[in-house]
Parts: C-alpha cells; sequence; structure tokens
C-alpha cells in the first residue's frame, strides 16, 4: 500500500508524515460512516501539530471531533469502541521521536486492508489547501481517564507486590500510576518525565536494562515496561529474568484455561514465536495457529477463529476477555492480578518451558526486494527442509521501520548462528 504499513501510517514527522498528509486522512475518514472522531497523542514533539492537521481535515468535511490529549493507543481504542466513532491515535510507537504515526480504528477495531485501500485512494483524490480554522486545538476532554479505568474493575485486587514500572516516557505517563495505585502501594516509577523528545529513549519495553536495574536496586518483586504508545509490555521478576510476549501469553493461556474462559483451547501466536512455547502449550493441551507478524494479524485470526488470546513475542499482547487492542498496562495488571490469585511466581508459573535457542537480526541498508532474488529462496528452501518441524526461519522486511528482520530458532545454539551467518552474508553480497 501507499499509506499504510503493518500498523497504521509512519514515518518521519514534517517528512514524508506532514501537515497536508494528516489533514487528507483527516477527511478521508468520512469513507468509515462515522460521525464522531476521537483524536489522541502520545509524548512527541510532533504529536500536537498532526493532531491539529487531523482535525482541521475531519472538520473540513463536517465531522465531529473530541480531543483527549495525550493517552495510550488501547484507550484511544476503548473509547473509540464506546462512542462508536472513529479513533485517530497520533503515535509511532516504540519508534524514536522524530518518527510518528496515524494509527486508525474503526468502533475500537484496527482498519481491515481493504478498508486502508479505499482511504488511501480517498486521500489521493482530495485537493487540498492549506486550512484557515483556528490554530489552537481543541480542550482536552475531562472523562477519559475514567472511562478507560472502568476496563479494571472486574479484576481489581489490591497486592503486596513490590513494583516498578518503567512509562518510557510516553502515553503511559497519563494512566500506569493512576492503574497500579489500584493494585499495589509500593510501586518505583521511572521514564515518567517527558519531554517531547525522550519517548522511548534507553527506556521503555525496548530498553528492557532500565526496569531491571530498578527492580534489584529496589528488592521489587516485578516490574513492567512499556513501549511509547502502551500497547506493548516487557516483564521482568525480582531476579532480572525477562519474560516476553510469548511467555507472558502461556502463563494467561493456561490461567484461562484453568477457569474455563479460554475458547476452543487455542491461542494465536506469530511466525517468530519460540517453538518451546508452542510444545509447552501443547502439554497443556492448547494448540496453535500461527499468525503473520503484526498485531492487526492476529487479531484477524483471534476474530476468524472465535479465540480469546494471542499476540507477538514483542509483548503486543490482546486478551479479548479484556479488550479488542494490544494494552501493555491492561495485560501487566492482569498479570499481576493473576499472580496473586494463583499465589504462584511467574518463574514456579513457566517452570517446564525449554526455550528453544533462537536470533532475531536486524538489517539495515538492504532493499526488501532483494528477498526475491533466486538464491535467496533457493537458501531459505533449503535450511526450511533442514530444519524441518524441529526450527524455524522467517526473513522478512520490516512493516515499521527500514530493515529486514532475520530470525532463527532450532534445537541447538550453534544450529541458529550459523544459519543466521548465512543469510547475513549472503544478503549483504546482494544488497
Amino acid at each position: 500500500m501507499k499509506y499504510f504499513g503493518t500498523d497504521g501510517i509512519r514515518g518521519r514527522a514534517h517528512d514524508f508524515l506532514s501537515y497536508e498528509l494528516a489533514f487528507r486522512l483527516g477527511s478521508a475518514l468520512k469513507i468509515l460512516g462515522n460521525s464522531r472522531v476521537d483524536v489522541a497523542i502520545d509524548t512527541r514533539e510532533s504529536g500536537p501539530i498532526l493532531a491539529k492537521a487531523v482535525i482541521d481535515g475531519a472538520n473540513n468535511i463536517g465531522l465531529d471531533v473530541v480531543f483527549h490529549g495525550v493517552l495510550p493507543t488501547p484507550a484511544l481504542a476503548h473509547l473509540s469502541a464506546l462512542n462508536g466513532s472513529t479513533g485517530v491515535m497520533i503515535t509511532a510507537s516504540h519508534n524514536p521521536f522524530h518518527d510518528n504515526g496515524l494509527k486508525v480504528f474503526d468502533c475500537g477495531m484496527k482498519l481491515l486492508s481493504d478498508t486502508e485501500v479505499k482511504i488511501e485512494s480517498e486521500m489521493d483524490s482530495l485537493t487540498f489547501a492549506d486550512f484557515s480554522g483556528d490554530e489552537t486545538l481543541p480542550a482536552i476532554s475531562d472523562n477519559s481517564l475514567n472511562e478507560y479505568l472502568e476496563l479494571y474493575k472486574s479484576f481489581t485486587v489490591k497486592t503486596d507486590f513490590r513494583v516498578g514500572l518503567d512509562l518510557a516516557n510516553g502515553a503511559t505517563t497519563r494512566t500506569g500510576e493512576a492503574v497500579f495505585k489500584r493494585f499495589s502501594d509500593l510501586i518505583v516509577v521511572v521514564g515518567n518525565a517527558p519531554d517531547g523528545r525522550n519517548i522511548n529513549d534507553n527506556c521503555g519495553s525496548t530498553h528492557p536494562d532500565l526496569i531491571q536495574t530498578v527492580v534489584r536496586d529496589n528488592q521489587l518483586d516485578y516490574g513492567f515496561a512499556f513501549d511509547g504508545d502502551g500497547d506493548r509490555l516487557t516483564v521482568v521478576d525480582h531476579e532480572g529474568k525477562l519474560y516476553d510476549g510469548d511467555l507472558i501469553i502461556y502463563v494467561i493461556a493456561v490461567y484461562l484455561k484453568q477457569k474455563g474462559y479460554l475458547k476452543h483451547n487455542q491461542v494465536v501466536l506469530t511466525k517468530m514465536s519460540n517453538i518451546g512455547i508452542i510444545k509447552a502449550l501443547a502439554n497443556q493441551g492448547i494448540s496453535v495457529v500461527e499468525a503473520n507478524v503484526g498485531d492487526k494479524y492476529v487479531l484477524e485470526l483471534l476474530e476468524a477463529n472465535d479465540l480469546t488470546i494471542g499476540g507477538e513475542n514483542s509483548g503486543h499482547i490482546i486478551n479479548r476477555a479484556l479488550l479488542n487492542t494490544g494494552d501493555g498496562v491492561l495485560n501487566a495488571a492482569y498479570l499481576l492480578s493473576l499472580l496473586h490469585s494463583t499465589g504462584k511466581s511467574l518463574a514456579e508459573l513457566t517452570a517446564n518451558i525449554k526455550m528453544y535457542p533462537d536470533k532475531l537480526v536486524n538489517l539495515k541498508g538492504i532493499d526488501r526486494r532483494v528477498l526475491e532474488d533466486s538464491r535467496v529462496l533457493d537458501l531459505i528452501r533449503e535450511t526450511q527442509a533442514r530444519l524441518g518441524s524441529d526450527g524455524k526461519l522467517l526473513i522478512r522486511p520490516s512493516g515499521t521501520e527500514p530493515l529486514v528482520r532475520i530470525f532463527v530458532s532450532a534445537a541447538s545454539e550453534d544450529t541458529v548462528n550459523t544459519i543466521v551467518d548465512q543469510f547475513v552474508s549472503l544478503l549483504n553480497t546482494l544488497k
């Protein structure tokens, strides 16, 4: 597609992602048929001007707009569902501050690909002229946070856990502390001083070393790190051990199955999920449906198969018993409630999992068309045949960044490293 990637429209702010592009998107939202548009931003310095552009575009074609200021993506998606509205979240998620993006929701749901194509066509058909309206943003809605916090009522429980939070200097600075104060009186918070440029900067779920240090230095029980827009999380226990999205899905899925809430005893994982997780789930009587990488593909399979939970090892987890989109804070709070309920630690709940060695390498400066080269395709086929059912190989262009990802999982670390080295060498030769 021309504008949309795997997770909305994303690019360099004020360059690819210009006022005009955001204005065109705002105007094109009319094809969704909703009269109201809910708009929110994360903490990037480019957020307000892009929000103004979307609002100008929507107002220009007669839509009513409510501006919520800084909110996590899942909170905006929830408001879109409650209001039967179009939601536009202005964020580049885990990317650095100089990027930004436009995520669109239709009544709380991310758009399907065919709808994105229609919006792109509408955007290109519009004649753009600088909007001459008021330059100020609308007043921020006062009810946003309270409406979002209603999601936590059904499982809120006071615990004696000592908890660390890394809010990534991002959108969860609006919600994180408010949520976790309901679960614990012993909270240590970092990454909660956004300045427009420090979002995801050596903090958050993509830099877990910070929350590991916070947990160890303060002798905490658990630490939770979120990304810039709050739809992902990474978990750390008291020993500093990291738990990725696959492990968290395993723990929640087993718990839901025991309670009789796991539909069809299946979960959705992605093609990058560790084989050890898949085998451990099978030992619990839970089968796996594998999706392409990208939360919208996970959601498509969850809906198509009427399943409860799925996600990515990146920490983007969709628990449809709670919400129809990934929410780092919501899933972290639910996990804390689960741990309190079971009386077991994360280490105990994952003790029977034997993780397979795996490795992910991101190669920059590689044209995605190289992946269509016959030499690359031949090596992929040969490698997959050699690995069989005891290994995984996934090579794909990133949908959010200009790079190619190489993921390998196998029974031995030597095998993983050998395969990764082969593909790195070949792709670097062909670039």
